[in-house]
């Protein structure tokens, strides 16, 4: 397991982003949440297979929503594991 910490910068909030990487983490079977900064940014700490998220990168880069995307942050981490299913945090 592999964990990866996101920030995802551009027209991300109040457009359905969060729905949006919600849904595609589940489809991969990924742990962790998806949640909006202060400062305009959207934060995601995904954990699961490398492929998996190598593919939820790739999803969100290339998906409906992409195009609002200026800038993504992918930080790898350490696994934490605490995780039980993909949740939008607020």
């Amino acid at each position: 397991m592999k964990r990866y910490h996101i920030y995802i910068s551009g027209f991300v909030q109040g457009v359905g982003f969060r729905w949006y990487a919600r849904d595609i983490a589940k489809e991969l079977g990924i742990k962790g949440y998806v949640k909006n900064l202060s400062d305009g940014r959207v934060e995601v700490i995904a954990e699961g297979t490398e492929d998996s998220l190598k593919n939820l990168v790739l999803e969100f880069k290339k998906g409906e929503l992409g195009e609002n995307i200026s800038d993504m942050e992918t930080m790898e981490e350490s696994s934490t594991q605490k995780f039980t299913d993909f949740k939008i945090a607020f």
